[in-house]
């Protein structure tokens, strides 16, 4: 790990589980924070430089949604779920609000670093691609590669690290379509742990951020029975 390791906080009211986590993280070469509550985990999230959060939906004074949603106000740092409810529904709604990727309890070790230094490796590794700018319908939609700014209309548009991998193998291709397998392999390199299914919660909210009416999309479309192309030119 480098001379500055990455911060985690982890959000979690049972003990046996934070330390559970902290010690494989720790020995993972990471930096732990722990808060046992919502309002501390805020508390320690606007004082510090969070790289990463692992956020348990279950908590006894702020919800991990509503903790989710108020770092999504100001901040696209990477966050896991972690949660107990393993139905789709429940799964697809913490996605909804800006996670990154979810862990159903209980949950090994080896699985949870893994989750964790595969998020790293998507926010982190530099995108490669002979022209930095890409831009569509007269500027309306512009990528800069470089910093990875998305703007949309001339206003930057704050994407999560998943959603911006995303729109960006659809937009260095125009008119391909991917099937959810293919995304998965091509956006995430080959890390993502989660299942096909998600990557419609995150074509979902990549809509409604770039599209100027999500339900006739110029740019993100469905392919009935297949996936997605990008449409835009």
């Amino acid at each position: 790990m480098a001379n500055n390791p990455k911060k985690i906080l982890i959000v979690e009211d049972e003990a046996k589980i934070v330390e559970f986590i902290e010690s494989y993280l720790l020995n993972s070469g990471y930096e732990v924070f722990k808060a046992y509550n919502g309002r501390e985990a805020l508390k320690i999230y606007a004082e510090q430089m969070i790289d990463m959060v692992l956020l348990d939906l279950m908590l006894p004074d702020i919800s991990g949604e509503q903790i989710c949603k108020e770092i999504r106000q100001t901040s696209q740092v990477p966050i896991i779920m972690l949660t107990a409810k393993s139905s789709d529904e429940n799964i697809i709604h913490g996605l909804d609000l800006g996670a990154d990727d979810y862990m159903t309890k209980p949950f090994s070790p080896r699985q949870m670093v893994a989750r964790v230094n595969a998020l790293f490796r998507r926010t982190t590794k530099e995108e490669t691609s002979d022209t930095d700018i890409l831009s569509f319908s007269e500027k309306d939609l512009v990528i800069s590669q470089s910093d990875y700014l998305v703007k949309k209309k001339g206003e930057a548009v704050s994407l999560t690290p998943s959603e911006y991998k995303i729109l960006i193998t659809l937009a260095k291709r125009p008119g391909k379509v991917f099937t959810r397998e293919e995304l998965i392999d091509i956006a995430f390199d080959g890390d993502f742990l989660g299942y096909d299914r998600t990557i419609d919660s995150h074509i979902k909210n990549l809509r409604a951020k770039i599209e100027d009416n999500s339900k006739e999309c110029n740019y993100i479309l469905t392919i009935r029975g297949i996936g997605y192309k990008f449409g835009g030119v």
